[in-house]
């Protein structure tokens, strides 16, 4: 019976099948590493040189956070896998705004600040709707990535001089203890942080080949659309680390940091990411249709209503998110 089982094993898995599976798992966990290191390092390293916590927060950890999904997409979009990189986009997308926001709010009910509502929301819904009419074609090229990815440069110039009228060493992105070690570091912090920075970048990278190139043959051995990979499978490993930040936050109840860094990843994702790989070459979103494009416009537009009521996410409505997250996701995989 033993023996039997085996065979049956066998047959379910090849040997290159183990190791496809186990590439993107490698580089799941290079991903994360790899951002959180590259984040810590950046962070720590600008504040010791005199930098405001509230610029590192809106430029170092903004394009750190979302730093896996650049990698992943422009690798992806380079191999002709343009679906899958679109798909990461879309895709983590929805798991910021679903499973980040609505994981955190489960352990800790979320209070919304008023700039939230008044800047990056309507930023967030603006993007969301630009892309859709770039990608309407199918495609996003060249000049539309510029376009994108210099609305990016003006929304960062923009909260950089908003910042001047606000308290400029108090960041909603930053946690409390990093701008403390940072101020406190001697000359091996400032080393060891310059390691990290170099370790963090090498990982992402080292990560995003070995995600981009076991995704495509597991796509391909099982006949799965390259899009639904990059929906699922890679926007929830290059959401891990926002996922880690909220749950963190949500347990020190800093709300503030998981709301900035869910909705600002979301904001870099489509004007970064996306204007970053269009650039680069033109970005074909084969295999990524309407209903998928629908759903990241729902839940962004859901969300704002949610912020609205009582100015917070209560439990009851992160786990609506949650719910809706796993709903749609398990839809993907069975459709």
């Amino acid at each position: 019976m033993v023996f039997a089982a085996s065979a049956d094993v066998r047959q379910c898995f090849s040997v290159p099948e183990i190791l496809d599976i186990g590439w993107v798992l490698a580089g799941l966990v290079l991903l994360y590493f790899g951002a959180e290191w590259l984040v810590r390092g950046s962070s720590e390293l600008a504040i010791r040189f005199g930098i405001s916590p509230l610029v590192v927060g809106l430029t170092v950890v903004a394009f750190g956070t979302s730093a896996p999904e650049l990698v992943v997409s422009v690798k992806a979009n380079l191999e002709g896998s343009g679906g899958m990189a679109i798909g990461n986009v879309v895709g983590s997308n929805i798991c910021n705004i679903a499973l980040v926001l609505g994981v955190g709010a489960m352990i800790f009910p979320l209070v919304i600040q008023r700039q939230v509502i008044r800047r990056e929301m309507p930023v967030l819904l603006g993007a969301t709707l630009i892309f859709l009419l770039m990608i309407k074609d199918g495609v996003i090229g060249r000049l539309e990535g510029s376009l994108l990815f210099a609305g990016v440069l003006m929304y960062v110039v923009t909260s950089l001089v908003q910042a001047r009228k606000e308290d400029p060493n108090v960041s909603e992105d930053l946690d409390p203890e990093v701008i403390k070690a940072a101020k406190a570091a001697g000359v091996a912090r400032v080393f060891l942080n310059i390691f990290l920075i170099v370790i963090g970048a090498l990982l992402l990278v080292v990560g995003a080949d070995r995600m981009v190139v076991g995704g495509e043959n597991i796509a391909r051995f099982y006949g799965v659309p390259e899009a639904i990979i990059g929906l699922t499978l890679f926007a929830f490993g290059t959401s891990l680390p926002e996922l880690a930040t909220s749950v963190v936050a949500a347990m020190k109840k800093q709300g503030d940091i998981i709301v900035g860094n869910a909705v600002g990843s979301c904001i870099f994702n489509l004007l970064a990411v996306v204007g970053l790989a269009g650039i680069v070459s033109p970005l074909k979103g084969e295999g990524v249709t309407v209903i998928h494009l629908s759903a990241m416009l729902a839940v962004t537009v859901i969300l704002m209503p949610m912020m609205l009521h009582r100015m917070k996410l209560d439990r009851w409505e992160g786990f609506l998110l949650v719910t809706g997250y796993l709903g749609f996701t398990v839809w993907l995989i069975i459709a």
